[in-house]
């Protein structure tokens, strides 16, 4: 939920003005749906309104809803239409701001422009049309090593001290690859959650993120898709390769994910993960629901370290990792396997998993998962 430095009561606030004689009316706010609404004064030490007294409004919408007006004991109110106005006081009123979700659009993304652009409404739902790399237009000055004053990425979807700005439609990936992907923090930062998406509330699908470098000096949850999953957000059908390093006391880093408390479904990780604490193989910290999912990258770290899940106190089932590529024979969650059971297909089938075997350069899209047995870990159906 939204911060912000201006005082409320639930959904209702009733706040007071202290005039010259004893106060005589009250006024009353509430708030639809989608945002806050409250008014001026000290509430410390609610008195009644004089006559005349006038109140400032304010009006703030949360991510993918809109401001509509102002309802109710609206005749003394400057501008119904106004996210800030004010209200004259001649009796005691109550009032009602109306908030409506935002229009949804469904827009296509052809470049690193495009990708960027998608931070702009949150709200929309997103189709990757192609794959992206350090050749597609935009790389250099929105994802290269010397993006954003040598930051890289600007991760989608952010929190700070005082506000949460989450992604929180639908990303399908279509099966394309996002390729190249480079962060780099570390000192001083605008980002907190670190990863492609910074913060989603939204469903990411059927998406790669190819050799990406996550770099960082951060407490803050990161991962190479997705540094915080939350809110009902679903990340499923996805994949990550790369590198991704965090360094400090306190830290949360996954290979795809780096903290969720909402699910992660049917996708895995290689990328190598290294950190301080609370470091996993696909997921750092989980709080949510993960399931028929897998990594086998090389995990290193100090505390709370795990070959699939750093830190647990959700659900995770059916999910396996390489005891062997990991360099970790523990994880808080999942099931430890050898390099030769997570490339025989009676690992997965066993536990449920929707998969076939097929011939190398061959694959079954009827199947969530295919894999040549023995011979390669799973692999997502849409990948070539």
């Amino acid at each position: 939920m939204s911060k912000i430095a201006i005082f409320f009561i639930g959904a209702a606030l009733i706040v007071g003005m202290i005039g010259c004689a004893s106060g005589q009316y009250s006024l009353t706010i509430h708030d639809t749906e989608g945002g806050l609404a409250v008014a001026s004064g000290d509430i410390t030490e609610i008195s009644d309104l004089d006559y005349g007294a006038v109140v400032q409004l304010y009006a703030v919408a949360y991510t993918c809803y809109e401001f509509v007006n102002w309802t109710g004991d609206v005749g003394t109110i400057a501008d119904v239409e106004n996210t800030y106005t004010t209200i004259i006081m001649k009796g005691s009123y109550v009032i009602t701001a109306n908030f409506a979700l935002k229009v949804v659009e469904n827009m296509q993304i052809w470049d690193w422009y495009d990708l960027d652009a998608v931070r702009g409404n949150p709200c929309w739902n997103y189709t990757l049309m192609n794959d992206l790399n350090s050749t597609t237009p935009g790389y250099e000055e929105l994802a290269g090593p010397m993006a954003h004053g040598g930051r890289g990425w600007a991760p989608i979807g952010s929190s700070d001290v005082e506000m949460t700005f989450p992604f929180k439609g639908t990303f399908d990936g279509q099966g394309y690859e996002i390729h190249d992907l480079c962060i780099n923090v570390s000192g001083p930062s605008p980002y907190f959650e670190l990863g492609l998406f910074g913060l989603s509330y939204g469903v990411i699908r059927d998406i790669g993120v190819v050799n990406a470098t996550l770099l960082g000096v951060t407490q803050w949850p990161v991962g190479a898709l997705v540094g915080r999953n939350a809110f009902g957000g679903i990340v499923s059908n996805s994949y990550s390769t790369g590198n991704v390093s965090v360094y400090m006391d306190y830290d949360t880093v996954g290979g795809l994910v780096g903290q969720n408390s909402a699910t992660v479904n049917d996708s895995y990780s290689t990328a190598s993960v290294s950190g301080n604490s609370h470091v996993g193989g696909l997921v750092g910290v989980n709080g949510g629901t993960v399931s028929n999912s897998y990594s086998t990258g090389n995990v290193t770290g100090e505390n709370y370290v795990g070959g699939l899940i750093g830190w647990n106190s959700g659900t995770v089932s059916n999910s396996f990792w390489d005891t062997e590529t990991s360099g970790q024979s523990s994880s808080d969650g999942g099931t430890g396997k050898t390099t030769a059971q997570m490339k025989s297909i009676a690992t997965f089938s066993g536990a449920g998993w929707d998969i076939i075997g097929v011939a190398l350069n061959e694959t079954n899209s009827v199947y969530i998962w295919n894999i040549v047995n023995n011979i390669t870990y799973p692999f997502l159906s849409w990948q070539s």
